[in-house]
């Protein structure tokens, strides 16, 4: 099995050099337009691109650095935004085609909070319809025969082209740890609560994550501006098994063996720990949550216009309507018991570890299998894709890292995420990353 790193051109070196003159932000951003140019047709990550207006954010960034003024850590990296999200100016058709797009009146406040860092906003990212399981124009850029994932297809695919450094996406299920996995780069699905949906489409409001997604654990620290913990200490990493191999493919399990076995080699302690006797059950649960608040949402808009609605986002919210109270709340306290059952097993380590999906990416006519990710969702703890192998048809497979949810629990997540990254990139024999720096 072939260990996978990453190219080196990451938000932290680009932002650097950014904010030291070294390279201008418009550079950096033609850069992107180009591999747009060159590879958008085949692989269609973009709903929209704001050519003009993000050509006056770097240029504008570009004279503030000539004026003397103090950059963000992010000045002048361009980020897509899942067409699920608010971005001032631009339409939000929530990945439907035949509905007509808004034109928003603000931006959503995680993308303020992108300006405000410095991102330069390139556009609106391809979502599957309503960040369901319909299936994407998108296509994964390792094998255009192969789904990118979704629902943030168009996020992930964005990423590994190059088109953009970062992006952000959202996670009900496993909507950006499974793309991140399929297109070989990094997602960080945070803890449940802790990022504003507003100005963000809800599918199930109690489940929705927004988080971002870039081509390093280095880089989603930087975007998501957590600090990492613990970057230079050996980690003690828990391995869940069971679920997590019985329903992986051969050439997953033989990257996670290696994988495991090359942290253990760099130092990390690799212990095993056993899953709650009922950790199945989330999936029953996991389903009639989404089903019940997407129908709660959408019903109305539903109804109106039904052909906005492709048929497996309308089977979803048929489930919802039929779904009795009694199960959504047998849902809501079987999250509860879940959480607490997981938060038990977590002492000791720090964090978990299993593969960030089952396979690699499967054919375009599905966006994948998320059962991998769907109990970390449904818990609301916080996890770290990142890419470690590549299949024998030359895909990536990734490895989920879960941590405890909290500032604290993300920051020590993080640290574990880039000493993993750093440790494979050596075994790979890929140079080392520089480590996220805010200025």
């Amino acid at each position: 099995m072939e260990l996978f790193a990453p190219p080196e051109e990451t938000i932290v070196g680009v932002s650097a050099e950014s904010r030291s003159g070294r390279r201008s932000c418009r550079d950096v951003l033609e850069a992107c337009l180009g591999r747009i140019d060159a590879r958008e047709a085949e692989v269609r990550a973009w709903v929209v691109i704001d050519l003009e207006g993000a050509r006056r954010q770097a240029d504008r960034i570009d004279a503030d650095r000539r004026a003397g003024r103090t950059l963000g850590p992010i000045a002048g990296i361009p980020v897509g935004i899942k067409d699920i999200i608010d971005v001032l100016g631009l339409p939000t058709a929530f990945g439907v085609p035949e509905a007509p797009g808004r034109a928003a009146d603000d931006d959503a406040p995680i993308v303020a909070e992108l300006r405000r860092r410095g991102a330069v906003i390139l556009g609106k990212t391809v979502s599957t319809p309503y960040a369901w399981v319909d299936t994407p124009p998108t296509r994964n850029p390792w094998n255009l025969d192969r789904t990118p994932g979704g629902s943030s297809s168009g996020s992930a695919a964005a990423v590994a082209c190059g088109m953009c450094l970062g992006a952000l996406g959202s996670q009900t299920g496993g909507s950006i740890t499974r793309p991140a996995s399929y297109c070989g780069v990094s997602g960080f699905k945070p803890t449940f609560g802790s990022r504003s949906l507003s100005g963000v489409l809800p599918l199930a409001p109690s489940l929705d994550h927004p988080g971002p997604i870039a081509r390093t654990v280095g880089d989603l620290a930087l975007l998501a501006d957590v600090r990492p913990g613990g970057t230079a200490t050996p980690p003690t990493i828990g391995r869940l098994r069971g679920f997590f191999e019985d329903h992986a493919t051969p050439a997953m399990r033989s990257a996670m063996d290696r994988v495991l076995a090359t942290l253990a080699e760099a130092g990390a302690i690799v212990v095993e720990v056993p899953l709650p006797d009922d950790f199945e059950d989330f999936a029953g649960h996991h389903y009639h949550l989404m089903a019940a608040e997407a129908a709660a949402f959408h019903r109305i808009d539903r109804g109106r216009h039904p052909e906005r609605f492709p048929p497996r986002i309308t089977r979803l919210i048929d489930d919802g309507l039929g779904l009795k109270a009694v199960d959504y709340l047998a849902a809501r306290r079987h999250r509860d018991r879940l959480r607490e059952e997981l938060l038990d097993r977590l002492p000791g380590v720090d964090a978990f570890a299993t593969p960030a999906a089952p396979a690699a990416a499967p054919g375009p006519e599905t966006t994948g299998d998320p059962r991998f990710n769907s109990p970390w969702s449904l818990a609301g703890f916080p996890t770290v894709a990142l890419p470690i192998a590549l299949d024998p048809d030359g895909l990536p497979l990734g490895l989920q890292l879960v941590g405890r949810p909290g500032p604290g629990g993300e920051a020590g997540l993080f640290g574990v995420g880039i000493w993993c990254e750093s440790a494979v990139r050596r075994a790979a024999g890929a140079p080392e990353l520089p480590p996220p720096g805010w200025p």
